[in-house]
């Protein structure tokens, strides 16, 4: 969010290269071969609880920048400005047609990291506001300096908006990560102290942008069985989960939505598995961990792996029921009654003429009908969505049926990136899942110039190895992703329409949402549309959260319960 789509101020249009710097969406992403022109100032509009940015585009050429401190000055405690510079990942073979070879912003780099001149200087300033803030205007300026030299201040101001969004997210997630994989794409001893401070360091990075994990550490906590018990020893495990899990982490108490079961191999027989599940469920329950806890089964089971999903199932509900199984399959005869959360792919809920990238299409309400009345409907991306093979298919048909969907590649526009949020609001999804978020750490390929797996530029891999090597200092740490900063508005997005529905303006919320994305594969994909929802469904917000305040505060003196 910032600048324009979803805050204030003027859509960006390319044209000639500007004189100073230029503030510009973040829902634009700057190419090298044409500059945006912008607006001379920032102007952002954040609820408490939200993290807005925006892009300032500086002259061309530059191989170092440097900022000074920005704190933003108002009816409340300052707001701090964070800033990193977007890094470059040359796309060889683009994710599809609607992809293109060449550089595209991507990594967010300190200011320090060394920068190539070669590609368009972009500072991407982040402004994160804390829940009990006071709403009203901050401002300040922002000073920057290119090479030494000082350019013209941009001036920065936030409208912090009365209402609230949760710390954390209302829609539930789980997103893949693994430390082993960490380590491999660090350099470093996976079971040394470094690669679980990274780990940790990682899940921050996940969390701070209301993503959940699963996966993580990997290992499975110590197990015993003894008189038909599971004696589990969850000393390593709480030590690295449960700042994720109780909201100590962040000052938000944000907390992860879910968290997934780590099998033990220690558990041979059915009887031994069931008992282990049991304990799982009953640790969470003892802990009073909010998440929920889900058992991921087979991922993507073809004819032959159904004996073993309906096995896993069995086991896990053996333990009482309290543990869902996730399957990641379309609608299928097969498995009926088998998944507590079925989560098929994207494309699997929106129908479309030509080519068919799912065997089953159904909407969220059909897909739910045919489910037993407890169990969820989740969704994911995978190459579904971009086509696995990348570059433009031969067949214009088929590249048809892969272009244009909510997507996580990073040669693909930015409002694609961003999409999945308003989707789940406007299909009613009851969470999302993503297989990976480190995945090309573990090949060979250097990550920094080769993000190309399963036919798309990005899939599985939001973050970017930070070794001292490739960004300077002596420390290792994540490098985020632009694509991380989209899902991250993306499920704020989503807030702001669950809290405009909460509120009692749904139709208005339902109506907003259809302006944006009409369908998986029908995205806005203009930043001045995104801009006017966003102004919009602000303005509503705040009359009916006025509208509330009223009300409550008549309760509380008339004495009723607030």
């Amino acid at each position: 969010m910032g600048v324009v789509g979803w805050a204030w101020a003027v859509s960006a249009v390319l044209s000639a290269a500007p004189v100073g710097p230029q503030v510009v969406s973040p829902l634009v992403k700057v190419r090298a071969d044409a500059t945006p022109k912008g607006a001379v100032q920032a102007r952002l509009s954040a609820a408490r609880g939200e993290c807005e940015a925006t892009q300032v585009v500086l002259p061309k050429g530059v191989t170092r920048v440097t900022m000074k401190p920005l704190a933003l000055k108002g009816p409340g405690a300052p707001l701090t400005v964070d800033a990193w510079r977007e890094a470059y990942l040359d796309v060889k073979t683009p994710s599809n047609g609607q992809g293109q070879a060449g550089p595209w912003p991507d990594a967010l780099v300190p200011l320090s990291a060394p920068a190539n001149p070669r590609h368009p200087t972009v500072i991407y300033a982040e402004v994160c506001v804390p829940r009990k803030q006071a709403p009203g205007t901050y401002a300040g300026s922002l000073s920057a300096s290119a090479d030494g030299k000082e350019l013209p201040e941009v001036p920065f101001t936030v409208e912090v908006q009365p209402f609230e969004l949760p710390a954390t997210s209302s829609l539930p997630n789980s997103f893949g990560i693994s430390l082993y994989s960490i380590a491999k794409g660090h350099g470093i001893a996976a079971d040394s102290p470094e690669a679980k401070s990274l780990l940790r360091a990682y899940g921050k990075a996940l969390l701070e942008h209301r993503v959940s994990a699963h996966g993580m550490g990997m290992d499975p906590p110590g197990v015993k069985f003894q008189d038909g018990r599971a004696v589990v020893d969850w000393t390593a495990y709480d030590a690295e989960m449960a700042p994720f899990l109780d909201g100590s982490l962040l000052p938000s108490g944000a907390r992860f939505t879910t968290s997934d079961v780590r099998d033990s191999k220690k558990a041979s027989t059915d009887a031994e598995k069931t008992a282990y599940y049991r304990a799982f469920q009953k640790h969470f329950e003892d802990k009073g961990w909010p998440a929920q806890l889900f058992f991921y089964a087979k991922d993507e089971p073809k004819p032959e792996d159904v004996p073993l999903v309906k096995a896993q199932s069995k086991r896990v509900r053996d333990a009482g029921g309290g543990i869902p199984v996730l399957v990641t399959t379309p609608l299928d005869a097969a498995l009926q009654g088998s998944a507590d959360i079925l989560t098929p792919t994207l494309n699997c809920f929106y129908p479309r003429e030509g080519p068919q990238t799912c065997r089953t299409v159904a909407n969220t309400a059909s897909v739910r009908s045919r489910l037993p009345s407890r169990a969820k409907v989740w969704w994911y991306q995978s190459c579904n969505s971009h086509g696995c093979t990348g570059g433009t298919p031969p067949d214009a048909k088929l590249d048809r049926a892969y272009s244009d969907w909510a997507s996580y590649m990073v040669d693909h526009p930015a409002p694609l990136n961003r999409a999945m949020g308003v989707l789940a609001y406007s299909s009613g999804v009851d969470g999302e899942l993503y297989f990976d978020t480190v995945f090309a750490y573990n090949t060979k390929k250097d990550v920094w110039t080769d993000l190309f797996e399963f036919g798309g530029n990005g899939d599985g891999t939001l973050f970017y190895p930070g070794t001292p090597s490739k960004i300077g200092g002596s420390e290792h740490q994540p490098v985020v992703s632009l694509r991380l900063k989209h899902i991250r508005d993306g499920l704020e997005d989503y807030e702001y329409l669950r809290l405009l529905t909460e509120l009692g303006d749904g139709a208005f919320a339902r109506t907003a949402a259809k302006r944006l994305a009409k369908s998986g594969y029908e995205i806005s994909r203009d930043p001045g549309e995104w801009e006017a929802v966003r102004r919009e469904v602000t303005a509503r917000l705040v009359k009916q959260w006025a509208s509330e305040q009223a009300k409550r505060s008549g309760r509380r003196t008339s004495g009723g319960t607030p």
